[in-house]
């Protein structure tokens, strides 16, 4: 019996971690916990068994280890990020985003839930927060749709989902900590995440779409009384058009010394102009464009330059995601001081939040070095390898595998702890198999993404539940009574959502360019036609002074000229015959003919 634990002491120590995080014990310490319990057990079993590398001397690594994790450059983007997400959310960014975009879209049916995929969208892009996006969203737009009649299912599941975005789409957090676990660029991470977020947030307005067709009283459209901004979509995509044209002209302007970087910055010349005429129009009452274009603008500029300000000095190699984040932190400082809404209390909270998160990710990093110190000394990483790129079907079967086990883990773990634990052992099989780490890192993000919308663990389910009525109340501007939100309709409303979650992680692996695009056209070279010669050495192998060898300066002894005056006369190369022995005569002595092979006479020493 102990010969066979000391044999399986692997998948003994991966299944006891799972009772122990299934026994509710906090991750960071069940980590740390197993991997000692099981590096004491190693030791004593070590003389069993061959798979075993363990000894007391090895628990010296793990100071290295643990300040590996501190000094981790990559992981200063996560409390920017967080610090950034959370002032934005003081700033009241989302709030004018949401009544802004919703008067935009209020006129067709299923308009607020359009808008909250919208606004979703920009959040995930500026925050990079799940529970601000959704916390926020639920504040301000469930209210609004259920004063409306809008389906509490649909509504739930649509602002559930919408803040999960903040998972997939860059500056995501869940990105830097799987770019980190994978061993690869935060920024290729970004890159490639980009258009997977983008296909998800059009899916779930499809989604919307098909709902108003066939369910046409489920998300009816804002009434007349209700669009306080008024028409004028009109006079909005006139001054788009004008921004493109600008933006455009930019372009071919800028490109013979910007190259490649002259879209952006033409589009970033086009969108500042339009800007500026906007706040122009409204603060000396030209009133050329309508109240909505107005609004439209002025609200949704800031945002968006924000974005730039973070992603596109990351994807044009300006900063590196670190120092993007000190960028968009400092960014989110100025625009909640443009609003007025800068104080020391937001400030205040904003480091809270953001020490807490940190110090959360902090441990839980030093409580899987201690696991991962333990489970590598038992062959752990070799089982897990041998166990996935063993299953049936080759690459095919290793995904089907891997993203099942990745959905079902979800139920139980967030992402973080998925990530912590689960990826550093996958990513090594999947190496093996020749899939692309970033691909293979944007897919897991997807599926992760998951961990948020079902029970009983989906976080961001309880963000919105904290938030939504409860019991009865009165509507402050109808003067109606609006029944509360159930936790079974925000269960059920999150379910298609999650469908929808699971139909892209198949469109990812069938159309894998959606993420490889971050590896740009390349040179087109291919590397097995690539050839290497080595120069060789002697009379024609191409050695040195030869063609095709590396040439002296002065050229090669082989190659010099017999002088004119007083030169000494070429010597003949000597013969490359092999069959006699070298002779080492004196200088001008006469060659001595070879000894004779006759073994029957002693040898002679004269």
């Amino acid at each position: 019996m102990i010969e066979f634990i000391a044999e399986n002491l692997a998948p003994i120590m991966f299944a006891s971690l799972i009772v122990f995080l299934l026994l509710g014990y906090p991750v960071a310490f069940s980590l740390a916990a197993n991997g000692l319990l099981f590096f004491i057990i190693g030791v004593e079993l070590a003389p069993l068994s061959d798979s075993i590398n363990l000894s007391w001397p090895l628990l010296n690594a793990l100071p290295d280890r643990f300040w590996g994790v501190m000094s981790n450059d990559t992981l200063l983007a996560i409390p920017f990020f967080t610090f950034m997400g959370i002032v934005l959310e003081k700033s009241g960014m989302a709030e004018d985003l949401l009544d802004t975009i919703g008067q935009l879209f209020g006129p067709i049916r299923g308009g607020l839930a359009y808008a909250v995929i919208f606004v979703g969208a920009l959040l995930a892009a500026t925050t990079g927060i799940v529970a601000a996006s959704v916390i926020a969203m639920g504040l301000i737009s469930l209210p609004i749709m259920l004063r409306y009649g809008y389906d509490r299912k649909v509504a739930s599941g649509v602002i559930a989902a919408s803040g999960t975005l903040a998972q997939i789409i860059p500056p995501s957090l869940v990105l830097i900590v799987l770019a980190d676990q994978l061993g690869r660029s935060v920024g290729d991470m970004y890159a490639g995440a980009l258009i997977p977020g983008l296909v998800l947030t059009g899916l779930y307005m499809v989604y919307i779409l098909i709902m108003t067709i066939l369910k046409r009283d489920s998300m009816p459209a804002l009434p007349l009384e209700a669009r306080t901004l008024g028409s004028g979509v009109t006079s909005l995509f006139i001054a788009l058009a004008v921004a493109a044209g600008i933006a455009y002209a930019a372009h071919v302007y800028l490109y013979p010394t910007q190259g490649e970087n002259a879209d952006i910055l033409g589009g970033t010349v086009g969108v500042a102009f339009i800007y500026i005429v906007a706040l122009l129009d409204r603060g000396l009452k030209i009133n050329a464009m309508s109240r909505l274009a107005q609004q439209v603008i002025i609200v949704l500029i800031p945002p968006l330059a924000l974005i730039f300000l973070v992603l596109g000095t990351i994807f044009l190699g300006i900063a590196t995601p670190t120092e993007g984040g000190a960028m968009g932190a400092v960014g989110a400082l100025i625009m909640a001081a443009a609003k007025g809404r800068l104080n020391l209390d937001v400030v205040r909270g904003a480091l809270t939040a953001t020490t807490r998160l940190s110090a959360f990710v902090l441990f839980i990093l030093i409580g899987a070095r201690v696991f991962s110190l333990t489970f590598y000394g038992v062959n752990g990483h070799i089982w897990v390898e041998h166990l996935l790129t063993a299953m049936p079907g080759g690459e095919t079967g290793f995904l089907i595998a891997v993203n099942l086990l990745v959905f079902f883990l979800a139920f139980f773990l967030d992402f973080f702890e998925l990530a912590f634990i689960i990826v550093p052992l996958l990513a090594p099989a999947a190496d093996k198999l020749g899939i692309d780490l970033i691909w293979f890192g944007v897919l897991l993000g997807i599926n992760m993404q998951t961990s948020f919308m079902h029970p009983p663990f989906g976080f961001a389910l309880f963000y919105l539940r904290s938030v939504a009525a409860k019991v009865p109340y009165l509507d402050k501007i109808t003067g109606k009574s609006i029944q509360p939100v159930t936790t079974g309709q925000i269960y059920w409303g999150a379910v298609p959502f999650v469908g929808i979650q699971i139909v892209m992680v198949g469109l990812t692996i069938m159309f894998p360019q959606m993420v490889m695009h971050y590896k740009g056209t390349g040179t087109g070279v291919d590397p097995n036609t690539i050839k290497i010669e080595v120069p060789g050495f002697g009379a024609g192998g191409g050695g040195l002074g030869l063609p095709g060898g590396l040439q002296l300066p002065g050229g090669s002894p082989l190659d010099q000229k017999p002088a004119d005056q007083g030169g000494a006369q070429p010597q003949t190369a000597p013969s490359n015959d092999l069959s006699q022995p070298p002779s080492f005569g004196s200088p001008g002595a006469q060659p001595q003919p070879a000894p004779s092979n006759d073994l029957s006479q002693p040898p002679s020493f004269k």
